[in-house]
């Protein structure tokens, strides 16, 4: 009997020991759990990490960039973007391949309706100037600056009025005293359209200097003819850009009578070309150029392309880029330059009013 009790007891604690065993094992189960479960927490805030820093604007380009330049080769359009591209990527500033494209016309407009067509792209920027402003106020584009992004001003260049190296007039004094005699006696070229900067530039100093601006006999050549126009003798003043000027100085071909600059500009040549103030003239002319980008460009892409122009105007490559065509630094962020471009716009409505040429 004693016996067969012990074996019992002995048999209940086996029994108890096992299921003691089991329990312990199931704990040990749900703790491997709890670290699995901790591992998939891991996981999920290293995904929500990810989404956060989708969700914090930034963005950069991922395929190449196309810089439009609405007009020929070899104009300040086209240099400017093509330095600006240069730069860029020499500099390391952007990585992606920027590739820029001639889209000539309409003093402008043939560009600017390519570009309005790319609506919200961020691959797709242009550059411009003053004719952003003029031609649609002249009604020859149904595009204007406000139909666009303004992403950043970067240079300021100046207009300068050259003659053959012949020319009876050697300085603006001379070419004004003989316009007030008679203005359309004098035939005036420039590579945009009537109404456009060429124009507009000379006319400016032109009326400080007493000439009768309604009766200057301005023609275009949008083909890239203006300066052979001047060298064979079918017109009488080219006006253009500064820049667009030295070679055929350095050739003795023509001569600068002056230029728009508020003081002479440095660099070789150029620093030879007086300015309209010093010879009593009391008008200038700013030909700043900048980048925009097509209509509703994302906040992300303009922020990028921003900081982008800010560090491309800051280089010293860039520095010695404006160096060599005589531009100065004038960098305008979006908010300043589309303030600045709004201004703008109100100041040469009147002038072209004053020229019948306003619509």
């Amino acid at each position: 009997m004693k016996k067969a009790l012990s074996i019992l007891v002995f048999a209940f604690l086996l029994l108890f020991l096992a299921a003691c065993s089991s329990g312990s094992s199931g704990e040990d189960e749900n703790a491997g759990g709890s670290n699995s479960d901790s591992g998939s927490d891991v996981e999920e805030k290293d995904n929500s990490s990810e989404d956060n820093e989708a969700d914090s604007g930034e963005w950069s380009p991922e395929k190449p960039i196309e810089i439009v330049a609405p007009a020929g080769a070899g104009g300040g359009w086209d240099t400017t973007a093509r330095m600006a591209a240069k730069v860029f990527n020499e500099a390391g500033i952007i990585d992606q391949d920027i590739g820029v494209v001639n889209k000539p016309g309409g003093g402008g407009a043939v560009g600017w309706s390519y570009i309005a067509e790319k609506d919200g792209s961020p691959y797709n920027l242009f550059v411009s100037s003053s004719p952003i402003l003029l031609v649609p106020l002249n009604g020859q584009s149904q595009y204007g600056h406000e139909d666009f992004t303004p992403i950043a001003n970067v240079i300021a260049d100046y207009a300068a009025f050259a003659v053959k190296a012949d020319s009876k007039w050697d300085n603006l004094n001379d070419l004004f005293d003989d316009m007030k005699e008679d203005p359309s006696s004098v035939t005036v070229v420039g590579a945009s359209s009537p109404g456009s900067m060429d124009h507009i530039q000379f006319v400016k100093i032109a009326k400080a200097a007493g000439v009768d601006i309604t009766k200057i006999k301005y023609v275009s050549d949008q083909d890239g003819g203006a300066l052979t126009s001047l060298l064979n003798g079918s017109v009488d003043v080219y006006s253009t850009g500064i820049a667009e000027t030295v070679e055929q100085v350095k050739a003795g071909k023509i001569k600068v009578l002056g230029i728009t600059a508020e003081e002479r500009v440095e660099g070789e040549v150029l620093s030879d070309f007086p300015t309209a103030k010093e010879q009593g003239i009391d008008a200038t002319f700013v030909n700043w150029r900048g980048f925009f980008g097509p209509p509703n460009m994302d906040q992300a892409a303009l922020d990028y392309y921003e900081k982008k122009f800010k560090e491309l105007s800051d280089s010293p490559e860039f520095a010695d880029v404006r160096a060599k065509y005589g531009w100065n630094e004038m960098y305008m962020n979006s908010q300043d330059y589309t303030e600045f471009l709004n201004n703008e716009k109100e100041s040469i409505k009147g002038l072209l009013d004053e020229l019948g040429l306003g619509k």
